[in-house]
Parts: C-alpha cells; sequence; structure tokens
C-alpha cells in the first residue's frame, strides 16, 4: 500500500469511527457551519488546532501560516477573519503561536531560508520593536521563545486593529481576541495575558501583557 493510499484508509476508519459514536455527525456538518471559535496559528505540523484544545470538525474556524502573522495587506488572513466576524459571528479569535517555532528561529538569526524571508521580515520587525526586551545574556533559545511570546502579542494587536474586528466592535458585535501560546514540550497552552473584547481595552491590554509575559520564565 503507498503511503497516499494508507491516508485514505486511515480517513474511512475516522469516517466510520464517527458514525458509530454520533449517527448523524456529518449530516449536522453538512447541513450548517457554526463555529463558535477561530485560530490563527502556525503551519507547523504539530501544532493541530483542533485536536490541541479537544475540539471536533466544525467548532473552530481556523487559519494557519508561517509564524501565525497577521499582516493588514494579507487579504487571505483578512478574508477569513471577516468571513468569521460577520458571516459564521464567531465569538473568540484566538492567536496561537507557539515556542520552537521554526519561522521565529530564523527570524530571531535572521537566517536565510529563500522566499519566505519576505514574510519573516514582519517577525523581525517585531523583533526590532521589542528590542529592549532582548539581552547579551540571553541563550538563543531564550531569546526565540521570548520573540514568539511577542510575536503572539503582536499579531493578536494587529487582529484588534482590522476594520473588521473595529467595525463588529462599534456595532456592540460580542469578539474577544485572546494571545496564547502551546509548548511542544509538553502539549499544554498558556494565556499570555490578552483577552479583549473592545476597542477601549486594546493597546492597555497589549501593554500589561507585555510586562506580564515579561516577568515570567520563559520557556
Amino acid at each position: 500500500m503507498t503511503q497516499l493510499a494508507e491516508l485514505i484508509e486511515n480517513n474511512r476508519a475516522w469516517a466510520a469511527g464517527m458514525i458509530r459514536r454520533d449517527p448523524g455527525f456529518f449530516s449536522r456538518l453538512r447541513d450548517v457551519q457554526a463555529p463558535r471559535y477561530m485560530w490563527i496559528g502556525c503551519a507547523d505540523s504539530r501544532v493541530p488546532a483542533n485536536e490541541i484544545v479537544g475540539l471536533l470538525p466544525g467548532e473552530m474556524f481556523v487559519h494557519r501560516n508561517v509564524a501565525n502573522v497577521v499582516v493588514h495587506t494579507d487579504l487571505n488572513c483578512l478574508s477569513v477573519i471577516q468571513y468569521a466576524v460577520d458571516v459564521l459571528k464567531i465569538r473568540d479569535i484566538i492567536v496561537c503561536g507557539h515556542y520552537g517555532c521554526g519561522g521565529i528561529q530564523a527570524a530571531a538569526t535572521q537566517r536565510s531560508l529563500g522566499l519566505i524571508d519576505n514574510w519573516l521580515r514582519h517577525v523581525q520587525d517585531v523583533a526590532a520593536r521589542h528590542e529592549r526586551e532582548f539581552t547579551p545574556a540571553m541563550s538563543a533559545d531564550v531569546r526565540a521563545n521570548r520573540l514568539c511570546e511577542l510575536n503572539v502579542l503582536e499579531q493578536a494587536l494587529n487582529v484588534c486593529q482590522t476594520t473588521v474586528i473595529q467595525e463588529a466592535w462599534q456595532r456592540t458585535q460580542p469578539v474577544t481576541v485572546h494571545g496564547w501560546i502551546y509548548s511542544l514540550e509538553d502539549g499544554l497552552v498558556r494565556t499570555l495575558g490578552f483577552d479583549v473584547g473592545s476597542a477601549d481595552q486594546v493597546v492597555d491590554t497589549w501593554r500589561r501583557a507585555i510586562h506580564s509575559t515579561a516577568a515570567s520564565p520563559t520557556k
């Protein structure tokens, strides 16, 4: 059996198992999409969004890219956010990075990987903005992991500043943006103190989160 054929067999077994546990599961998925959550995460294969938070298909709307970056010129990401908020009426947007992120490590060391260097320029901009957070005494791993945290907080801030979220808050639609980070070492998600549900909370919450995470041990 080829490797791809094995994936098809795995799919058949998974679908059959879902039907055994819940005969109406796929019928409900076919008829409606109504997730409460949106996940903006890294494309890293070790961080499967639904699985690490114990959600089934249909319960989380997901956008992933290298280093979980939210850029105001990225129409792909912005379109996903717009559809999630305006059409699906999701209630929570989670920006989740992870320690040990290869994209973050490349940005931190300015190691060239080719075309993706242009994308990771956004992460290097985060490092430059928070230059005081890094000291010569930091090891390369500690520096990279701190940049992972700062990048999550920066991208969560960017989500809050999109026209989609700003307009949702103006019409009092309940949407809260969260900043999380995931550890590959123990499989645990940790919050970074960024939970924002209105425009007037954004800057103060972001500043407090930067300060509080700086005072905590970096994984």
